[in-house]
């Protein structure tokens, strides 16, 4: 076969977003409802804010805006997680970023998986928040062997989707019928099964260990646990979700209402209780499980180094209520962050964020302009423009907080500090991508096709 004949890994990505947004509706029927109304907020907010939605033309993000969505599964073993790596690479998506969840509670580490050049995260941004259960933070010896064995035992992954994994490695991609058999059979992994693989009493060993435990290692695989649309104002979803009894979470993850959106905020609905076939001597015993919910996620500015270590430092001012004003978190978050510009401009000189540049109609007319007078000069005059570049990854403290209020377990500070990316790097079988160098050649690449008038 030549090359010719292979279709795009974006391609073979929008196929599989596709069909993983049709599967988990069927699932999760409540997963319609949140795209129903997201699409809503969202239509309201372009109309009320043309702006916005030039900004978004221009970045080429309005295009994606329907289409984006984000998964997060937990796995198990090494074996999985560095399967999965080559799974997704099928689909044009890199390990991107190491997260320790450990300390706040979780025992996880993880990765995104996500494409990661701007033409591709325009034709679809979709990725995948992908954990890896620490077995190490398991105190009871007997219980970890114990799961150790029970994930020893499985396979996530179907014949068909390892074949079709081995074929797009040889001949380095896969034809159109290749990769509509590859979607179909990847999907498999992520299925929701309701016979578990372990007895009543095992799941509740491991649940009482932490509820995350029992959610990866007692079942067939790693079944996608929420499947989140992005939403323009979040705060607006939050009130739409609340009016139509949706049991959503008291508190928003992330940084506060701001005018100028950045890195990320999350909220959810209250995770699903699911009936379950757990087997015993008797065949099969009725029990429940609650692990999958809904989520609803607004993107904003990537941060820079600079940008970030003022994000955090603000973030843990308000976790801990120092300078707070009395109020309650979210008063507190909102009084922190007074000290985080709010304006693209002093974010942009600043260097607290990454922004997207690119020659206007009147700075296209003037070629010799865009290659020798200085940026903000090009600014100033009309020539250039400077967007957000979106924050296209995941914040450590927010993922902790959204898998917490959803397992129904309280922090567990005895997992703190306990971050290991070499090791995490070991199992996943490569390095992880840096978000910030990513960001910065998307900033870069921006700049050099400015001065080249294109």
């Amino acid at each position: 076969m030549n090359d010719a004949a292979h279709v795009s890994p974006d391609h073979i990505r929008s196929l599989f977003a596709q069909a993983m947004s049709e599967m988990y509706r069927s699932e999760v029927p409540l997963y319609g409802t949140l795209m129903e109304l997201v699409s809503q907020v969202n239509a309201d907010t372009l109309d009320a804010d043309p702006a916005l939605a030039a900004q978004l033309r221009r970045s080429d993000d309005l295009q994606r805006l329907d289409l984006e969505r984000h998964g997060a599964i937990r796995v198990g073993s090494a074996r999985e997680l560095a399967t999965l790596r080559r799974m997704f690479a099928v689909m044009g998506m890199q390990p991107v970023g190491y997260y320790d969840l450990s300390v706040a509670g979780v025992p996880v580490h993880s990765t995104a998986f996500r494409p990661v050049e701007a033409q591709a995260l325009a034709r679809n941004p979709f990725r995948v928040f992908t954990s890896l259960l620490r077995l190490d933070l398991i105190e009871d010896e007997a219980l970890r062997a114990q799961a150790a064995a029970i994930l020893a035992r499985r396979d996530i992954f179907t014949a068909g989707a390892l074949e079709l994994i081995e074929r797009c490695e040889q001949a380095g991609g896969l034809d159109d019928d290749e990769a509509r058999r590859f979607v179909a059979e990847a999907l498999e992994t992520f299925r929701w099964h309701r016979q578990a693989t372990v007895s009543l009493a095992t799941y509740r060993a491991l649940s009482d260990a932490h509820r995350l435990i029992a959610d990866v290692v007692c079942f067939r695989g790693p079944h996608i646990n929420h499947l989140t649309p992005r939403t323009l104002d979040i705060d607006a979803a939050q009130a739409q979700m609340q009016r139509r009894g949706i049991d959503a979470k008291a508190v928003i993850e992330g940084p506060p209402r701001r005018r100028c959106p950045i890195l990320l905020r999350q909220t959810s609905f209250k995770a699903l209780q699911e009936p379950v076939l757990f087997p015993d001597d008797a065949g099969a015993q009725a029990g429940t499980h609650t692990a999958r919910f809904g989520e609803i996620e607004q993107r904003g500015l990537a941060l820079t180094p600079k940008g970030r270590a003022l994000y955090d430092a603000l973030l843990d001012q308000a976790r801990e209520g120092q300078g707070s004003t009395g109020g309650d978190y979210v008063q507190r978050l909102q009084a922190a962050f007074a000290a985080f510009p709010d304006d693209h401009d002093t974010l942009r000189r600043e260097e607290l964020g990454y922004f997207r540049y690119a020659a206007t109609a009147a700075g296209r007319a003037e070629p010799q302009a865009l290659r020798t007078r200085p940026l903000e000069e090009l600014l100033a005059h009309g020539l250039a423009s400077a967007d957000p570049i979106v924050y296209e990854d995941f914040l450590p403290v927010s993922a902790a907080g959204i898998f917490q209020s959803n397992l129904g377990g309280a922090e567990q500070g005895a997992y703190a500090a306990r971050a290991n990316r070499d090791a995490f790097e070991q199992a996943l079988g490569a390095a992880v991508a840096d978000p910030f160098a990513l960001y910065a050649q998307l900033q870069d690449d921006s700049l050099r096709r400015l001065r080249a008038g294109q």
